[in-house]
């Protein structure tokens, strides 16, 4: 079983989304991916989450949205909401990077959607690569 996780611009175009949902159903059909993990910033994880979701009504998986802050009173989590560890105690300035961290250290896969060299997206693909994680770029 993989587990797989996504590394991609806020600003991302909705044209990527069918090739974002063939990247994924070869990670469940051929590389036996089981667990996504996604985060909650951005265009880019709103495609996973929505693929993620229309995906499980067919294969047996599991996918989660990793938060990065701790939930206001008035959010109500679902079955697909988590907090990472230790998370509450990490200053609010910084709590994206250890949200994104965590992701990656629990990943066998990681998905990228980066189109410039810069930024969140192109930090976490680099650090995906030295950590020798599959890394599969989305074009």
């Amino acid at each position: 079983m993989a587990t797989v996780t996504f590394f991609g611009h806020r600003d991302t175009p909705k044209e990527i989304e069918p090739t974002l949902r063939l990247a994924l159903i070869d990670l469940i059909e051929n590389k036996n991916a089981t667990v996504f993990y996604i985060g909650n910033h951005g265009n880019f994880d709103v495609m996973v989450r929505r693929q993620l979701e229309n995906l499980s009504k067919t294969y047996p998986i599991k996918y989660y949205v990793v938060l990065a802050y701790m939930p206001s009173k008035n959010y109500a989590p679902d079955e697909h909401s988590i907090l990472p560890e230790g998370i509450e105690t990490v200053p609010r300035r910084f709590a994206i990077n250890y949200r994104n961290k965590w992701m990656l250290t629990k990943s066998d896969i990681v998905v990228t959607y980066v189109a410039r060299n810069f930024g969140g997206a192109w930090e976490f693909k680099q650090m995906a690569e030295k950590a020798n994680k599959i890394v599969i770029a989305i074009k």
